[in-house]
């Protein structure tokens, strides 16, 4: 993550935190526990990180601890930690990126945190990660460490200030060229299996997804919403048939990637992976609501749809068919009405009362629109 404000950005982007199946289980319990305060956070933290490296606590140090702004579905925290023993002494600068008290995700930090692992053997940028605790014995909730890095990730930033104008010119390329290579990740590994379960049936990623999707849009509404029905009657209609699945992001756009005046640093938020199609990571980049005001350029507002499709290929990407990549981009403005009613209903019930829930709540109108002229489109 940054080392500066850059981490705030538009967080209505959690579609598996709308319906569930992916993020597992809460464990009620931890949402009574009181949340501890810097001091005792950091003296655990301290003890936590002398049992990862076999070392007395006398010699780690724990500076600078802060929560970090950004993350609905996760805490961040930044922190120094220096680390000294009879050889040598080392200081990370680290963000700790913890579950937040009362929704935990069983078992989820500690595959995101063996996915950022397989990532960084499969070329793809991100965060150096140190140590994972994948309980609640020593923060309170499930965390791992991972190296704070120097850039932006607000997107408005991105597309707009002159200074990343350069990074604008090659960021098409280089996200393609990321998630060709997320989508060699190797799945079967102990790592990573358990966390990709349930798996997905030859040729059914397509229907799984809208399932998903349509359960939770038809638990959480708390109005009718007839765009919704005739997206899903379109998308059962349209769906493909997906044989070559693979490791996908789940939510890679405009706003989950750091960069800086040169271009990509680093893929971030991987807590909704899963396997699926790998048109569904390239048609959820272009997603409306990630152009930010680039309408002209469907690609997160960097580029043409074609010229995404392109660079994927040249990137050693699988050929992807137009007309599967226009049925995810349905189902990706499908998912993101269901973001939408869930902060509404999280707003409604209490569970999270703020502004700003209330606000995107107040959006499902866009995804509507979009898929009323997405289907009219596809004729």
């Amino acid at each position: 993550m940054a080392n500066s404000s850059s981490h705030s950005k538009f967080e209505a982007s959690e579609p598996g935190q709308a319906s569930g199946p992916r993020t597992g289980s809460s464990e009620p319990d931890s949402a009574k526990a009181a949340p501890l305060d810097l001091g005792a956070m950091g003296a655990k933290l301290v003890e936590f990180v002398a049992e990862q490296e076999g070392l007395a606590r006398d010699c780690i140090r724990v500076d600078g601890l802060a929560r970090l702004a950004g993350g609905s579905s996760r805490l961040l925290w930044s922190v120094d930690i220096e680390i000294s023993d009879a050889s040598r002494s080392r200081k990370l600068e680290l963000v700790l990126r913890q579950d937040p008290p009362g929704r935990i995700a069983q078992g989820r930090m500690g595959f995101e945190f063996a996915l950022l692992q397989a990532a960084s053997r499969a070329g793809v940028p991100v965060p150096r990660v140190y140590w994972c605790d994948s309980t609640s014995q020593h923060l309170g909730a499930p965390f791992f460490a991972m190296d704070r890095l120097a850039g932006e990730t607000i997107p408005r930033r991105l597309l707009r200030d002159a200074r990343y104008a350069p990074a604008r010119a090659g960021l098409c390329d280089a996200l393609a060229a990321a998630l060709a290579r997320i989508h060699t990740i190797e799945t079967s590994g102990a790592a990573l299996a358990p966390g990709l379960e349930p798996r997905p049936q030859p040729g059914e990623a397509a229907q799984s997804e809208i399932d998903r999707t349509a359960e939770g849009y038809r638990t959480l509404a708390v109005e009718p919403h007839p765009v919704l029905d005739l997206a899903e009657r379109w998308l059962r209609a349209n769906a493909p048939r997906s044989d070559a699945l693979c490791l996908v992001h789940g939510d890679y756009r405009v706003g989950n990637f750091m960069f800086d005046e040169s271009g990509l640093v680093a893929v971030l938020d991987w807590e909704l992976a899963h396997l699926g199609d790998p048109a569904e990571d390239l048609a959820w980049l272009c997603v409306r609501a990630w152009r930010f005001g680039n309408d002209h350029l469907p690609a997160g507002g960097l580029g043409s749809r074609e010229a995404l499709v392109a660079a994927y290929r040249a990137a050693g990407g699988a050929p992807v068919d137009p007309e599967a990549l226009r049925f995810w981009e349905v189902l990706g403005n499908f998912k993101l009405a269901l973001v939408f009613i869930n902060q509404a209903r999280a707003y409604l019930d209490g569970a999270h009362a703020t502004v700003e829930l209330a606000s995107l709540g107040r959006r499902i109108a866009e995804p509507e629109a979009e898929l009323l002229a997405l289907i009219e489109e596809a004729g």
